[in-house]
């Protein structure tokens, strides 16, 4: 009776719910029953005899597998601290892994920010030097198109003293 008050005891209690779950050990139920533990003169079970053993020994096999069941509660108990100690390891992973990427993306932005900011600092550097650039490109053409006119006044002026030049000696 004492086996079965204990492990009635012992299955009872509440684990707390993970995502792995060991699985428990079978009962011994036909062991340590009220029958074979009375006080007194026992009978032999069927098992004992067969093993050659007397009735005084079921106290001693109900003890070993009383601790044979409290050794894999123990051994069950341990597990499950195991795996739980596994989870809320990946679950502090998870954790890191979504700060880093949090920093990461704030990092990334600011980057591209100063970048940005850069590029533009840099168009503004070019545009400036474009504009001085344009401005000269600009006064050569206009240079240009004066000496084309005086080109072609100069020309005119040797076409005409060709003519002129052309009609007195004919």
């Amino acid at each position: 009776m004492a086996h079965v008050a204990f492990f009635q005891k012992r299955t009872a209690q509440k684990r707390p719910k993970n995502v792995f779950r060991t699985p428990r050990a079978p009962s011994h139920s036909g062991f340590g029953s009220e029958k074979n533990t009375k006080a007194g003169p026992s009978t032999p079970s069927p098992g004992c005899e067969a093993a050659g053993t007397s009735g005084t020994s079921e106290g001693k096999t109900t003890n070993y597998f009383a601790a044979l069941d409290s050794s894999v509660e123990v051994l069950q108990s341990r597990a499950q601290t195991l795996i739980d100690k596994i989870n809320e390891g990946r679950t502090k992973d998870q954790t890191m892994m979504k700060n880093f990427n949090t920093n990461l993306n704030i990092k990334v932005a600011d980057v591209s920010r100063r970048l940005e900011t850069r590029m533009y600092t840099m168009y503004e550097q070019n545009n400036a030097q474009l504009e001085v650039r344009l401005q000269e490109l600009t006064e050569v053409i206009e240079r240009i198109r004066q000496l084309q006119d005086e080109l072609k006044q100069v020309c005119d002026t040797v076409v005409t003293v060709y003519e002129d030049l052309g009609l007195q000696h004919s």
